[in-house]
């Protein structure tokens, strides 16, 4: 069956049909057999694209746990609903979770960094810009880009099952993020769909001090494999990693200065360069699997 995400709220799920401004609920304050008004992009993507009918069955997801198993009941030129036909209790996020800074990319590269990090679970990341990094957002670019690269996300969950989509942030230079302190307002830093979600106790984590802050280098002499205090944080069961990743010409001696005099410990993985969209795919895959090894 086809899943969507169901963004709820007042301001990222508002359409305006028939001059009239329709706020969506979240979901499991609905009981079983309610009828739910679909969100604009869903009615585009389910029924307009895809061409679904009256009777056919999907997956509804809001982000604050499980799916929801719904049933097209209404289908107009501007509208549709749905009947909520049983809630499934899955939760298929990483066991770790993590927050990656990430020295945005251009165009696919970004893309892809994105939606491989979803897949593999990320829970947040924020994007930001470095000395040597190609892109620097104007102002006027910075919401437009929030929207496409949290909407790319977003997909993935739809795409590969995860249930809770992670929070795509605003994008800051390295010394500003380094230098925010913990617990800074992370929905007044994200895209509108998702200002309600963020306040779900599952994202409070990324209010709190991470276990372990690592910085991944380019392979150089000296660089530890693996950081001396990884493999206790992973005895954990769920720790909270950030993780710093640099652009295609690596952070500056002064970016790596000051991540360290914050506490981030660098980590060298394998013995190539990995490009800033592998890096993350890499690192991600080997925290789940040297976690699950630790268990």
């Amino acid at each position: 069956m086809r899943r969507f995400f169901y963004a709820t709220g007042s301001e990222s799920g508002t359409d305006v049909v028939n001059e009239k401004a329709v706020t969506y609920p979240q979901l499991s304050t609905l009981p079983i057999g309610a009828s739910v008004e679909l969100t604009e992009s869903i009615v585009h993507h389910w029924c307009r694209v895809l061409r679904a009918n009256i009777g056919d069955k999907g997956v509804l997801f809001d982000g604050f746990g499980g799916e929801y198993q719904v049933q097209l009941q209404t289908i107009s030129k501007k509208q549709a609903a749905v009947t909520l036909l049983a809630h499934v209790d899955a939760d298929r996020s990483a066991s770790v979770f993590t927050k990656i800074g990430l020295v945005m990319s251009r165009g696919e590269r970004m893309d892809y960094a994105i939606q491989k990090s979803t897949e593999l679970g990320v829970t947040a990341i924020q994007l930001l810009t470095s000395h040597h990094g190609e892109v620097n957002l104007k102002p006027a670019q910075v919401e437009k880009k929030l929207a496409h690269w949290q909407q790319v996300a977003i997909a993935a969950c739809e795409q590969c099952g995860l249930n809770r989509p992670p929070l795509i942030i605003a994008p800051v230079s390295i010394e500003d993020w380094l230098n925010k302190p913990v617990g800074s307002d992370i929905a007044l830093a994200i895209s509108p769909m998702m200002a309600e979600l963020s306040q779900d106790p599952y994202y409070q984590v990324l209010q709190q001090p991470a276990d372990l802050r690592l910085q991944l280098s380019v392979p150089a002499a000296g660089q530890p494999a693996m950081p001396k205090a990884l493999p206790a944080v992973l005895t954990q069961p769920s720790p909270y990693i950030e993780l710093l990743i640099g652009p295609e010409g690596g952070l500056s001696d002064e970016e790596c200065r000051q991540a360290q005099s914050v506490d981030f410990e660098s980590w060298q993985i394998g013995t190539r360069v990995l490009r800033t969209e592998t890096a993350p795919v890499v690192a991600l895959a080997s925290l789940a699997t040297l976690h699950a090894l630790s268990q």
